[in-house]
């Protein structure tokens, strides 16, 4: 009998919505979890609901239960914590409604018949369920966008960046599917020739399969490069150009058919973020 990964996704919605995920695809993201043909056994999605704001604001509760109900249309178990709200010493009202406990728990003890934990949040308080889960025998990944905690990222066996998984947050200018020339994709720096004033974008093509196969030249690698030279980069004074190659900052481009030879370009590239 061939041998079956599972997988377990657990997602801090309230997190990932308010540092660079809002408008996540929940669908792509069920598909890159389950990628190297996994099983997924459990898809929790923890999300915040203020029911004072319900009753009072008919959009807000009909928006958010919409929200609930697809996320259950896609297979999500949905976790619903409730917004409390506090008091602190200088008389000022708070609203915490915080769900690390709850997602901790849930994939400490679902672990057993999980071979692979997709953690998506930022948050470094993970970092001891990271390790606690590694040494029950899980691998763990982490996908998450702004704000990563750094220590949590060098624990986890991969970090993913959400800026790079295709499809995970739409490209609303983009012409053709993403991957594809005309499209609008995300990729990173990881050669650049200071000197010479060009460089080579790495972006993922697909995310099915062989994603520890960095090595473009490799015919089962899911990623691709595009060459690109620094007059295409529309305000570089968002970061210091003498920083590239470097992995951890990410931009959006066009992918256009290379003037020079048969390969692909990179142009109209605006940075997005930086971890």
């Amino acid at each position: 009998m061939p041998y079956t990964s599972t997988v377990g996704l657990y997602v801090d919605v309230a997190n990932i919505a308010m540092n660079g995920g809002y408008g996540m695809r929940y669908d792509v993201l069920r598909e890159y979890s389950c990628h190297d043909n996994a099983d997924a056994i459990r898809l929790n999605a923890y999300v915040a609901f203020d029911v004072e704001r319900s009753r009072e604001n008919t959009a807000y509760r009909e928006k958010t239960n919409n929200f609930y109900d697809t996320l259950r249309d896609l297979g999500y178990k949905v976790i619903q914590k409730n917004v409390k709200r506090y008091i602190d010493e200088e008389g000022r009202e708070f609203a915490k409604a915080n769900s690390d406990l709850d997602m901790a728990v849930d994939a400490l003890l679902q672990s057993d018949a999980l071979t692979r934990v997709v953690l998506v949040t930022g948050d470094g308080d993970f970092l001891q369920v990271v390790r606690a889960l590694q040494n029950k025998g899980c691998r763990v990944e982490v996908v998450a966008f702004d704000n990563v905690s750094s220590e949590l990222r060098r624990e986890v066996d991969v970090f993913m960046s959400g800026y790079l998984i295709p499809n995970l947050l739409p490209v609303k200018t983009s012409i053709e599917e993403w991957g594809e020339v005309d499209s609008t994709i995300r990729g990173c720096c990881y050669e650049y020739k200071m000197d010479r004033g060009f460089g080579f974008m790495r972006y993922l093509k697909n995310s099915k399969e062989h994603l520890w196969i960095t090595d473009t030249r490799h015919s089962d690698s899911p990623y691709q490069t595009a060459y690109f030279h620094a007059s295409h980069i529309d305000n570089p004074s968002h970061f210091d150009i003498s920083d590239l190659p470097d992995r951890s900052i990410f931009f959006e481009f066009d992918l256009t058919r290379s003037t020079r030879n048969e390969g692909l370009e990179a142009r109209n590239i605006r940075f997005i973020s930086r971890l």
